[in-house]
């Protein structure tokens, strides 16, 4: 495994895989200096950023956004890890087939985060992983889950969109919000600590990539 192949040869469609990383809280200001923080992340390959994030149905949970512009996050900075060959429609459909691999629902904070999704994507085209400090603080969690209060360790994000509505133009999903539910005292706690995709999905400037149908 390791780098994906394609069938073009020479430069013309040469690209970098650059990954964006973004801080979830202020504190990564502070921690960032040690090799440690709360992040999110997404991978940009020509000119479209892909990330990662939870809802409620068996359907992708990969989406795209202007690069380096995620709404709900702040931009820290940007790592080129590569430079691939590939055309960008072939590299769309490359997205969608991956995105059935990567429903909304299976998202979990420490085993199945935006982090792992762009190590995945990253090693996948590159042969190589995204640094460590990235998703440290998920294999800390993963090291001593058992010790992590139980509002860390839900494998969903709460106050969802309710559906998906499918642009066949754009190739991809756009989201819409339906009224939440009524809120609980444990909502609030994740919602303080969770990666929110909620943040982003109220935004037109956010996207679900279709899952290409097998």
């Amino acid at each position: 495994m390791g780098a994906a192949n394609t069938s073009i040869s020479g430069s013309e469609y040469e690209t970098p895989v650059i990954l964006n990383v973004y801080d979830l809280t202020p504190l990564n200001n502070y921690t960032y200096w040690v090799g440690c923080g709360i992040f999110h992340s997404g991978i940009e390959v020509h000119g479209k950023e892909y990330g990662f994030g939870a809802h409620d149905f068996p359907a992708s949970g990969v989406f795209e956004v202007e690069p380096r512009s995620c709404p709900g996050f702040i931009y820290r900075t940007s790592i080129v890890l590569g430079r691939i060959n590939m055309p960008p429609s072939e590299f769309r459909s490359y997205i969608e087939n991956i995105a059935s691999e990567y429903h909304g629902d299976t998202y979990h904070l420490i085993s199945k985060n935006c982090n792992h999704f762009t190590d995945d994507i990253c090693w996948r085209l590159t042969g190589k992983r995204v640094p460590g400090w990235v998703n440290r603080l998920a294999r800390l969690g993963a090291l001593c889950s058992c010790l992590l209060p139980e509002s860390l360790q839900v494998t969903t994000v709460k106050q969802l969109p309710e559906y998906h509505n499918c642009s066949e133009e754009e190739g991809s999903e756009s989201v819409s919000t339906a009224t939440p539910h009524d809120p609980t005292e444990s909502d609030d706690a994740d919602q303080d600590k969770l990666h929110l995709i909620s943040q982003c999905a109220a935004s037109e400037e956010l996207t679900f990539v279709k899952e290409a149908h097998r």
